[in-house]
């Protein structure tokens, strides 16, 4: 038999719901401490432990764990430091216009000029099959076509185009840009091809019985609603090319350098607590060019 409510007291009134709403509360937190142990565990300490090295002094004996600035100031020291992030800003840039122009016009294509949902899958699985094989094979396989004697220089002196190979086309820059675009494209054509197939066809419809032409359609209706797409293809790329350091190596033959490929050089030295200062800038031009496009699109519509 239930008792009158005048007879419950009055603290287990209220403590009865407290409980009750306690538990919720807490729930999104203990819902997401395994992601933050896992992100603590293999990015924030690895992250920190990088940083805290950066501060150390290369002794002749070891590694001496004091607080220094000398790493720091002697990243810009010389002119060859200065050169080899100029080179690797470079890269990104141009790499960035080259994977966006492919990346853009292939998810163009496929989202509004193949009307058949099966041939869109098919031409897109026919765009990723390449990059189901490993990068180093798919970067290797330029040489044999790109070299003195290969299938482009032969090509190119059999239709008497040119009367001797062309040198420039491996171990130069030019090497290095091509092997980055066809490594790095798919991560321009992947988010810019799931934005465009989110655009509502009733605004391209509305444009054109508006009279707008289709270069105006595509000015001032698909590009602003692809941003999204084109931020966060952005976004792999520049990332992906600003920490490479085995495509300079290989396909420049060593005549060009890059932050990764300094980092790893001192590295194979033991010289670690250079490399760390100059993974911590590395890590910090990155992330300010993130933060500069997250602030110009918001891509958590696409998220």
């Amino acid at each position: 038999m239930s008792l009158p409510a005048a007879a419950v007291p009055s603290g287990a009134a209220a403590t009865a719901p407290a409980r009750g709403r306690v538990l919720p509360s807490a729930m999104p937190y203990l819902q997401a401490l395994p992601l933050w142990l896992v992100m603590g565990v293999f990015l924030l300490i690895p992250i920190a432990t990088i940083v805290m090295v950066s501060f150390w002094e290369d002794q002749e004996t070891g590694l001496a764990p004091t607080f220094i600035l000398d790493n720091y100031r002697d990243v810009f020291a010389t002119q060859v430091t200065f050169t080899t992030y100029l080179s690797t800003l470079r890269y990104a840039a141009i790499v960035w216009v080259s994977t966006l122009a492919i990346g853009f016009t292939v998810a163009y294509v496929l989202a509004f000029h193949i009307r058949s949902t099966l041939w869109q899958m098919v031409l897109f699985q026919v765009c990723a099959v390449p990059f189901l094989t490993s990068n180093v094979i798919r970067m290797i396989s330029w040489i044999p076509f790109l070299g003195r004697n290969g299938l482009l220089n032969s090509t190119l002196i059999g239709l008497h185009i040119t009367d001797h190979p062309l040198e420039f086309l491996l171990f130069s820059p030019f090497a290095v840009v091509l092997t980055f675009v066809h490594l790095y494209a798919l991560f321009m054509v992947v988010p810019i091809f799931n934005t465009m197939m989110r655009i509502d066809r009733s605004l391209i419809e509305a444009a054109l019985d508006a009279g707008a032409r289709p270069i105006e359609v595509l000015r001032h209706v698909i590009i602003p609603l692809s941003l999204p797409g084109i931020a966060i293809g952005t976004i792999f790329v520049v990332t992906l090319v600003m920490g490479d350091f085995v495509t300079v190596q290989m396909m420049s033959g060593g005549q060009s350098a890059s932050v990764g490929l300094l980092i790893k050089n001192e590295i194979s030295l033991l010289q670690y607590p250079e490399a760390a200062a100059h993974a911590v800038i590395l890590l910090l031009t990155v992330l300010m060019m993130v933060w500069a496009i997250l602030r110009v699109v918001d891509i958590r519509k696409e998220l």
